[in-house]
């Protein structure tokens, strides 16, 4: 099982988030210790071990560091400007 852990801008990202997709968020960030690579993950290019997970119209960007089993939450946001 993955430890999850979050960076500073990430935390303030999350209090950002619609109340509505909270819950869904919450979630599948639950899920990430579970299984830090899930169905629809994906890679993101130009950036070693980060990847994104869709929460509707949310995007969950994280970093996966296998040899001391953490997934780090780099940031949430909306899918327009989550990547800028």
């Amino acid at each position: 099982m993955y430890k999850v852990v979050f960076s500073k801008s990430a935390r303030k990202d999350l209090c950002r988030v619609d109340s509505t997709c909270l819950s869904a968020i919450d979630s599948n960030i639950r899920k990430l210790a579970q299984e830090p690579r899930p169905h629809g993950y994906r890679k993101l290019l130009g950036a070693e071990n980060t990847y994104r997970v869709r929460v509707g119209v949310y995007r969950i960007i994280y970093t996966i560091k296998d040899e001391i089993l953490t997934v780090e939450v780099i940031k949430i946001g909306h899918r327009c400007n989550v990547y800028k």
